[in-house]
């Protein structure tokens, strides 16, 4: 079991590596297009609900897979120079943000509405409402579960590497160390090593903000 890790430790930390790249880069994009897309669905005009809703009936009931196929040969054979790189970050991060979305629309819904009449009497715009009151409220009531979902696309960017994408990923280079060694059990089985790595450090960091940002009701 040990020797599998010692003499492919390169493979498995640069594929570790890559995946942590693109988790990050889909978070970003997530959590930005999530808090737009939750703006849009608790907004005051009835054609910014329902985009905000189609995105989230688009992206939540399509299966990343084919968000994967779509966005990199779909796109590609329509003229549009676009990576693998690209293509499954952007992805990733666009499925995500759907169900970003949702949970801060449930976090908004949390804040009382005591909060956004008294805000509005203030002289606050409806956008200064939800970006200084609502909004910020709306994160600390859902860390928990953001932190779901940041676990859900972790293990979803597995789907990336063994795509037509082919991102030489953590469970790319298994895959390639299971074609050279034959040593199926043991390869795969350090790569859900170090999954869980990744999902037990995103664990460690919800637990704390929950203890210090999140709001007990």
């Amino acid at each position: 079991m040990l020797d599998v890790l010692t003499d492919h430790w390169s493979e498995f930390r640069s594929g570790w590596w890559v995946t942590v790249q693109i988790i990050a880069g889909s978070f970003g994009i997530a959590m930005v297009v999530g808090t737009f897309v939750a703006a849009f669905r608790i907004a005051p005009n009835k054609w910014l609900q329902r985009l905000g809703g189609l995105y989230v009936e688009v992206f939540r009931n399509v299966p990343l897979l084919v968000l994967l196929f779509i966005s990199f040969a779909g796109l590609r054979r329509a003229g549009a120079d676009v990576g693998p790189w690209e293509s499954g970050i952007a992805s990733l991060g666009l499925y995500t943000a759907a169900y970003v979305a949702e949970a801060l629309r449930s976090g908004v819904f949390a804040v009382g509405k005591g909060q956004v009449e008294a805000s509005l009497s203030l002289g606050f715009s409806q956008a200064q409402t939800l970006r200084r009151i609502v909004l910020p409220q709306a994160f600390r009531t859902v860390i928990s579960p953001l932190g779901s979902l940041t676990i859900a696309m972790i293990k979803n960017s597995a789907i990336i590497g063994v795509s037509l994408l082919a991102l030489p990923d953590l469970l790319k280079q298994a895959r390639i160390v299971q074609s050279r060694t034959f040593e199926t059990d043991e390869a795969f089985f350090w790569a859900a090593v170090g999954y869980l790595l990744l999902t037990g450090l995103v664990t460690l960091v919800i637990r704390n903000l929950e203890r210090r940002f999140a709001i007990r009701r």
